[in-house]
């Protein structure tokens, strides 16, 4: 412990250098990719905050894993090592590998939704939301008020409105909506955590209407560690104590193994006890994944996600990870910097909103944030935002979100404090000029998840 902050419960054995561009430099590469962080090349980001999705450090344990993968196209033992570390943590009877989060999506959500159909949610993600809208269904979220003000505390803001779920439910009729989805932590929202009381109601309500309640479970660790730290009753309760009880409310999960998991690819599917659910997503896994003991996986993919579930639950990893967070936080509240609060588990979200008040949200504020924090520092968030979302389906106009973020997501296990205090800094410099930054508008965009390859320009007038 050194301070209020818990100091990495690692050492490092092996480093990868890293190289910072000059400015000019930076503005060519931008200038580049049509304004698009994703269009970046790696090796040209300094300190790279794209996402915490699969850019972590494997641990040891994990890499000597990789070696012992067994290749087997069918039953192999590394498909049984993980079968065996995943129900030990969500008490599932039946757990699909697949190769990512995504995937998960693409599996379950054509089983659950359909035409006219409907998901409602504490707030869908990115990708979660084009899996409900290409099944040809429509996202609805329902987020609790209290996380729309960013500079409010409250220690759940992730939870989901279960008033308005109710209200939303009768809305569209019980009979249409074909899953709830409960996001934890709520990363839409800020990286916010969902209470286990919220769950529990949102279950409640879920059987009440015969509705399964999906859990996107890409940050479930996190999320019973602030469980552990913020709510009555769960203090001397073990992280995967509370993760057994956390699934025990839900009926099936989805994941990105490559967020608390702390592998480079991977994804599960659980479905706690409908066999005949799980063997409808055994039969789209097959066209889509491959053979069910890989899952679209090597098995040293299988081993590293064994090992690695089991070191994302270790508490003393977990009040490393969520510090970092909240040191970077208090620097920036210090500094009268914007952004979502109390933080998250796995990013700093920006209020590019308070940030850049001057730019509309048509003109992506937290987009504009994200170019300018890279031409600054070679720093790459993104944006959780207008941009993101993306149009109406129906309108084709320009949604408008309920958050303009730019979204600083902390890869596990890979920088430091004094990499932290540089993305300070640069935060500074930016907030200091913050009046002279300048809109942006989209001059190419494919017809869903644009924000990964549109190409934008600079508003100059």
């Amino acid at each position: 412990m050194t301070g209020k902050y818990f100091a990495e419960p690692f050492k490092i054995k092996m480093v990868e250098p890293i190289k910072i561009l000059t400015r000019e430099e930076r503005i060519r590469k931008i200038q580049e990719a049509h304004y698009n962080v994703f269009g970046l090349a790696a090796e040209d980001c300094y300190i790279d905050l794209l996402t915490d999705s699969g850019t972590g450090a494997m641990s040891s344990h994990q890499w000597s894993g990789i070696m012992l993968g067994d290749e087997s196209y069918s039953g192999s033992s590394s498909y049984f090592k993980l079968l065996e570390s995943a129900k030990d943590i969500f008490g599932y009877a039946y757990i699909q590998p697949v190769h990512q989060g995504r995937a998960a999506e693409k599996v379950v959500m054509p089983i659950l939704l359909g035409k006219g159909k409907v998901s409602i949610s504490n707030m869908h993600f990115d990708t979660t939301r084009a899996h409900v809208e290409i099944a040809g269904a429509r996202a609805v979220d329902c987020v609790v008020e209290v996380a729309r003000d960013t500079t409010a505390y409250d220690p759940f803001k992730g939870n989901m409105d279960v008033r308005k779920l109710r209200e939303l439910i009768v809305q569209y009729g019980p009979e249409n909506v074909g899953v709830i989805i409960m996001t934890v932590t709520n990363n839409s929202a800020g990286g916010q955590p969902v209470s286990m009381e919220n769950l529990r109601e949102t279950a409640v309500v879920a059987k009440e209407y015969e509705i399964p309640l999906l859990i996107d479970a890409a940050r479930f660790a996190e999320n019973c560690h602030f469980i552990k730290e913020r709510e009555d009753g769960y203090q001397k309760k073990s992280i995967k104590e509370i993760a057994r009880e956390l699934f025990s409310y839900g009926d099936l999960f989805t994941m990105s193994s490559k967020k608390d998991a702390i592998v480079n690819i991977g994804g599960l599917i659980g479905v706690k006890k409908d066999e005949a659910f799980f063997e409808k997503v055994k039969a789209n896994t097959i066209p889509f994944e491959g053979f069910l003991s890989y899952g679209g996986l090597a098995g040293r993919d299988l081993e590293a996600l064994a090992i690695g579930l089991q070191e994302g639950v270790d508490e003393d990893y977990l009040k490393y990870r969520v510090g970092q967070l909240e040191y970077l936080s208090e620097k920036l509240l210090e500094a009268g910097i914007p952004h979502q609060t109390p933080v998250g588990g796995h990013a700093v979200f920006l209020d590019a909103k308070k940030f850049l008040p001057h730019i509309p949200y048509h003109e992506f504020p937290a987009q504009a944030l994200a170019v300018e924090l890279y031409i600054e520092a070679g720093i790459r968030g993104c944006d959780i935002g207008s941009y993101m979302m993306g149009n109406d389906p129906d309108t084709g106009e320009q949604l408008e979100s309920e958050f303009e973020f730019t979204r600083l997501a902390i890869p596990r296990r890979v920088y430091t404090q004094s990499h932290l205090d540089v993305i300070v800094e640069a935060l500074k410099e930016i907030w200091n000029r913050r009046e002279s930054l300048k809109g942006y508008r989209i001059t190419w965009e494919p017809p869903i998840l644009r924000h990964f390859t549109a190409k934008l320009e600079p508003i100059t007038e």
